[in-house]
């Protein structure tokens, strides 16, 4: 059964650096699609970067483009979320997603919504000055 562990979530400031790692275990990456989700207070989960693991295509939704970017480590069995310039907005629970069957990145990212897909417990990312 494929499990999916979080971490690299903290306190930063604005305009600072952090990189999320997704790490899977029962169960290899291959041929998933792996997606990274955010959940701000009071707003609905969004997809907001995503990877599939078979041809490296990446997707990355419009408030965080230029500043996220979603890496595979197929070895380590792990995908990252690389994210620069930090804003106050960002704050939220960040969750990885793994699911297979999707055509694209960005049709995981646009549509996917739990129960569907094997979800992290996420880690909180707080951007506050």
């Amino acid at each position: 059964q494929l499990t999916l562990v979080e971490s690299g979530g903290g306190l930063v400031q604005p305009g600072e650096t952090l990189r999320l790692s997704c790490t899977a275990s029962g169960v290899t990456l291959d041929h998933f699609t792996i997606g990274w989700f955010r959940q701000a207070p009071g707003k609905e989960r969004e997809g907001i970067s995503c990877i599939s693991s078979s041809d490296g295509e990446t997707y990355s939704a419009a408030p965080v483009q230029g500043r996220f970017t979603p890496s595979i480590d197929n070895a380590k069995n792990t995908v990252y979320l690389q994210m620069n310039s930090l804003k106050v907005e960002d704050t939220a629970v960040y969750y990885c997603v793994a699911d297979g069957g999707w055509a694209s990145a960005q049709a995981m990212c646009e549509m996917l919504a739990p129960p569907y897909g094997r979800w992290g417990q996420g880690t909180q990312v707080t951007v506050s000055s």
